[in-house]
């Protein structure tokens, strides 16, 4: 048997390597390794009570390289605990690489479905990527299957892309798509089935795109929600149209309508999901309440990641709820469990009248904030709230009602170059911004999640506190509350 998946070595170095990590930009209650890289998200599943996470990792260094499996698990999607490294590469199937996959339940075994990265030429970054299975009936240990790869290759007129796979059950049939392109690098999601999840039929395109939406697809996710269809994927190679598509990839989706017999997929205009700088490669989950969960990778490629230099990078966000609203957009709001993260609550004011500022004397750093303006009783001109350090530093959350723009500005908090992200929002009547601050990140959710954006910070000094403003005009402050978080990694 060439599939052996000797974790062993990839853990002994890892237990090590956490042992030197600084403390300083680490979080409280999110999910990140131990030490060294992390990216995508996997293998997202609700498995015999518990939630599990899995995620595309580099235990050996801080940067990107040969991608293993590290692995979380959680009773409550918010008290996480680090379990063994559960795939690592390097037998014949996955010579190069375990990359991003979903995880399944086959009757009381947990399954991995993941890609093989295999180089041609590494240096010209020529590559092929096949399709492969591991299982485990404790959740923990996994172990690769003889049948490997169980897809060894893609369709005829594919380009070497062929990777990321999705797979889930309907009636009696395993689905999976995979993100492809042909190569003339039109970006495409491809169907196979499967009765048994080892031998799979190719059922051709699901959709693809050969106009204006990149050259590559990555991680598709495909699922029901409240009566739609959503395809959610991260393309590869989107040009930056204002203030859409400022990262160097994006994720976001399509919602239509899907016709299993006949793999037809109708649907609207591709939606941006999340508007920070740091929010990619995003999956779902289905958990046993019937929630649609999703979990994105909090960083991006190419950007700057002052936590390298501290043993450690990347980090995954908070989990968070999909709903579809009547206007057929996807909502994100993060989980009720949540609220088991708090320890103390303050309300700061309720129905007051802001002119300049009411500042908040707050020194700590994982913080949960719910502030609420009264849109129909202000007169400024802009209206927010600014996360003060010491000195210079703050990180702003500005609303301007003239054209209905929401921003993020970090460029006084770790991002002095490409600090400033905006998403449009229709904020008549009210206004309410609930944040999650940890030590170096933040999440905004804007009016019900109708609008999100997720950063990394970088703070270097003490924060001092938060700061409610309005520019040239008043606001009502209808609420502002916040909430001391407890640090889950040092209970």
């Amino acid at each position: 048997m060439n599939n052996i998946n000797n974790t062993q070595p990839a853990n002994e170095f890892l237990l090590k390597a956490s042992e030197n990590v600084n403390e300083r930009f680490r979080f409280g209650y999110h999910i990140m390794a131990p030490a060294n890289w992390i990216n995508d998200p996997n293998g997202l599943i609700h498995f015999k009570g518990e939630y599990h996470a899995f995620y595309q990792h580099h235990p050996y260094d801080e940067n990107w390289g040969p991608m293993h499996w590290g692995h979380v698990k959680s009773k409550d999607l918010v008290h996480w605990e680090h379990c063994p490294i559960a795939l690592s590469p390097g037998d014949a199937c996955d010579v190069d690489g375990c990359f991003s996959g979903s995880a399944v339940d086959n009757n009381g075994e947990l399954t991995l479905i993941y890609t093989g990265h295999h180089y041609i030429d590494q240096a010209q970054n020529l590559f092929f990527q096949n399709q492969n299975i591991a299982v485990s009936t404790d959740g923990i240990h996994f172990e690769k299957v003889d049948q490997n790869p169980v897809i060894a290759a893609p369709p005829a007129d594919s380009s070497q892309h062929f990777r990321d796979p999705k797979v889930w059950k309907h009636n009696d049939t395993w689905y999976m798509i995979l993100g492809n392109s042909t190569k003339e690098d039109i970006p495409r999601v491809i169907l196979y089935t499967s009765p048994d999840l080892r031998t799979w039929e190719y059922k051709g395109v699901l959709d693809e795109n050969a106009n204006d939406m990149g050259f590559m697809w990555e991680c598709p996710d495909f699922f029901e929600l409240d009566g739609s269809f959503v395809f959610l994927f991260s393309p590869q190679g989107l040009e930056s149209q204002g203030h859409k598509y400022n990262n160097l990839f994006q994720t976001g989706y399509y919602v239509g309508s899907y016709d299993y017999d006949t793999n037809h997929y109708e649907h609207g205009e591709f939606i941006e999901l999340d508007h920070g700088h740091d929010f990619y490669a995003v999956q779902t989950l289905l958990d046993d309440q019937g929630r649609r969960i999703a979990i994105g990778w909090m960083d991006m490629w190419e950007s700057d990641m002052p936590t390298k230099a501290d043993g450690w990078a990347g980090a995954l966000t908070l989990p968070r709820v999909l709903t579809l609203s009547e206007d057929r957009k996807v909502l994100m709001n993060p989980v009720e469990e949540l609220k088991l993260l708090r320890e103390t609550e303050h309300h700061v004011c309720e129905d007051q009248l802001v002119n300049r500022s009411h500042f908040v004397n707050v020194t700590e750093q994982l913080l949960e904030v719910k502030v609420v303006f009264n849109m129909e009783n202000t007169n400024a001109e802009a209206i927010g709230l600014k996360i003060r350090g010491v000195g210079e530093q703050e990180t702003v959350i500005r609303y301007t009602h003239a054209d209905r723009k929401l921003t993020l500005d970090c460029s006084k908090s770790g991002k002095p170059a490409d600090g400033i992200r905006n998403a449009a929002l229709d904020a008549n009547g009210q206004l309410t911004l609930h944040l999650f601050l940890d030590r170096s990140s933040i999440e905004i959710f804007a009016n019900e999640g109708h609008v999100t954006m997720s950063s990394r910070i970088y703070p270097t000094e003490v924060q001092s506190g938060i700061e409610l403003f309005a520019e040239n005009g008043e606001v009502e402050i209808v609420e502002c509350t916040y909430w001391n978080l407890k640090d889950i990694w040092k209970a």
